[in-house]
């Protein structure tokens, strides 16, 4: 069944493949024209135009424009599974498009106020030897600057100049991570792979795509095991319902306190440009519903 998907969705996404690499090619020969004479000074405005050309295919392309009429998720995954990684060259540029769900993992500001998902994810953290004392670390890295200083730890003594209103980054969880290690002699966190589990953004409303959630965000959710966690991710792709996921009373109770769902049209969009003297990674969300871009992050 999968291989007759994967058939079909061959056949639907390879114009958006031949046209997403013809225009951003196009571009960025015009482009290149004027980097001879601006050097490296332009490398910041080649990609910038080229995000900007990708937005504009997304936003004309029939194959997001039919997944934003069909709510399908099985739509939505056809195209994921052909288009999530794409490279190519122009001119002296080696461009790579990799395109995925926006919403295969947790978002950690739930932690805030959600004292269901807290729970579990103290349970979760607690089997891999982390001490409880961590969540209150990343509390404080969600509640903004505090002028009676009333924080749960001392991360700020260490680290003053450490942002405060979420988590922003991977570099910025690596940060926290290490306070912890350091300030507890623990270094349990390195059993644990956070750039699979937590998302990162600065979007508190998030709903995690369970036809895309990881091995880690499973495990963390439902309590079980490594491998039972890894076999639901195995069958994303094909959840269109609670009863596709073959659930026990008890996984089923578990999921049910967090915000999940079935189809979540956002994309994750990551562009990786580089020439013989620069780099750089751009990514940024894609809401296929609202034909939006958000969540921009670009690292020169």
């Amino acid at each position: 069944m999968r291989e007759s998907k994967n058939a079909i969705a061959l056949l639907i996404t390879l114009m958006f493949v031949m046209v997403i690499t013809v225009a951003i090619g196009f571009g960025l020969q015009q482009v290149n024209s004027a980097s001879k004479i601006l050097k490296e000074e332009n490398f910041m405005y080649q990609s910038t135009l080229i995000v900007e050309d990708i937005l504009g295919i997304l936003k004309a392309s029939p194959d997001i424009k039919k997944i934003a009429d069909s709510n399908s998720s099985n739509d939505l995954y056809m195209f994921l599974s052909q288009v999530a990684f794409i490279p190519f060259n122009v001119s002296d540029m080696e461009i790579i498009l990799k395109i995925s769900s926006a919403r295969a993992k947790f978002n950690p500001s739930h932690l805030q106020n959600d004292l269901n998902s807290s729970n579990k994810m103290r349970d979760y953290l607690n089997s891999y030897g982390v001490n409880s004392q961590y969540l209150e670390i990343l509390a404080d890295n969600f509640g903004g600057i505090k002028d009676d200083n009333s924080y749960n730890s001392r991360i700020f003594d260490e680290k003053p100049s450490l942002f405060r209103e979420y988590i922003a980054s991977s570099e910025h969880l690596k940060q926290i991570n290490d306070f912890y290690t350091q300030e507890y002699k623990d270094n349990s966190l390195s059993k644990i792979d956070f750039n699979n589990l937590f998302y990162f953004g600065s979007d508190e409303n998030t709903t995690i795509d369970l036809n895309y959630a990881t091995p880690e965000v499973w495990e963390m959710m439902l309590g079980v095991s490594r491998e039972r966690a890894e076999a639901l991710s195995l069958g994303g792709g094909l959840y269109e319902s609670s009863e596709d996921l073959a659930l026990n009373d008890e996984e089923k109770s578990s999921l049910r306190l967090f915000k999940a769902d079935y189809f979540v049209p956002i994309l994750l969009i990551e562009v990786e440009i580089s020439n013989k003297i620069e780099s750089a990674k751009i990514s940024f969300e894609y809401d296929i519903e609202n034909s939006k871009g958000s969540n921009f992050v670009y690292k020169i």
